[in-house]
């Protein structure tokens, strides 16, 4: 296991050492350090998504307002 080492501000710890006092403050680190990191992926894949979608959209044609208004139109009962 390894040990980090962060600088936070006074009143940080503070507020911290006082809300969690008694439980395992490590286990506790640890937990919301996996969740930044799953917050984090989940960003990227959003982000990565998007610019796929940029990137097709950029290849496509553009479509007149008549084609688009067919489209809506098409199956319609």
């Amino acid at each position: 296991m390894a040990t980090v080492n962060f600088s936070v501000p006074d009143e940080v710890k503070a507020e911290f050492n006082a809300l969690f006092a008694g439980e395992n403050k490590s286990a506790l680190l640890t937990a919301l350090m996996r969740q930044a990191i799953k917050d984090r992926r989940r960003q990227q894949r959003r982000a990565a998504a998007i610019d796929a979608l940029l990137e097709l959209r950029a290849e496509q044609q553009p479509k007149s307002d008549q084609q688009i208004r067919s489209a809506r139109e098409d199956g319609r009962p």
